[in-house]
């Protein structure tokens, strides 16, 4: 499901979804898959600091723009500037191996509802 998705959704939205298939599905299997989908690498866990996680099937290093109205985050193709690394390295002595940015401002989406 979540390769079929061009959303990060919740594990709320996956049981959802994933519910009308399988009745008897529990919250808990959902959790459980999710977690073992991160240990092995096929899923990653998207933390912004908000109530829930979220789970992208796109584990390719990436960048995201996350919508500060509707709560959208959205895959950027931007190239992933790794000399930053290297730049946090030169100004501290520390060893910087990767690094996350996220974008924040409105989507496009919303832009059209002003």
């Amino acid at each position: 499901m979540l390769k079929t998705t061009g959303t990060h959704p919740t594990a709320s939205w996956i049981y959802d979804r994933m519910k009308r298939e399988f009745p008897d599905l529990s919250m808990g299997t959902v959790y459980r898959n999710l977690n073992i989908l991160v240990e092995q690498g096929l899923v990653r866990r998207i933390e912004f600091g908000s109530t829930f996680d979220r789970y992208d099937a796109n584990t390719a290093r990436h960048y995201h723009f996350i919508c500060e109205r509707c709560g959208s985050i959205t895959d950027l193709s931007l190239p992933i500037d790794d000399t930053l690394n290297d730049r946090v390295g030169a100004g501290t002595g520390f060893k910087a191996t990767r690094h996350r940015i996220e974008f924040y401002g409105l989507c496009d989406k919303c832009l059209e509802g002003e």
